[in-house]
């Protein structure tokens, strides 16, 4: 019996067989980096015919403040990023990163490679 995990064997050694193939709905793109400078857009068929703006790059964002109202502001440079340190170097903007603009730090609140928008909340 196997002491450790091998991917499509059974615990017995002999092979799993695949319950299918790969679907259409199933294929994976190639993840949206959002770079800080003009903006550029693109927009792309996804399921059911539907369209998704997909944000390229940008250097606004809506930003809320303490009172709850929304300005624009520019961006400047990103800060930090929990989700990945390499991103900070590349100014790559994602939901979750730390952004410095005009009015002060902002965390963004938005996925701007699946929305086309970036919104952040003043920190």
């Amino acid at each position: 019996m196997h002491t450790k995990f091998v991917p499509n064997r059974k615990p017995s050694g002999g092979r799993t067989k695949k319950y299918r193939k790969k679907r259409v709905f199933e294929r994976v793109r190639n993840p949206t980096y959002t770079l800080l400078g003009e903006r550029r857009v693109r927009q792309i068929r996804v399921n059911a015919g539907q369209i998704k703006t997909i944000l390229l790059s940008d250097n606004i964002a809506n930003i809320v403040g303490k009172d709850g109202k929304c300005k624009k502001a520019k961006i400047k440079t990103v800060v930090e990023n929990p989700a990945n340190t390499q991103l900070v170097r590349r100014n790559i903007i994602t939901k979750g990163a730390v952004v410095d603009t005009e009015i002060g730090k902002a965390k963004i609140t938005s996925r701007p490679g699946q929305e086309g928008t970036i919104n952040a909340v003043l920190l």
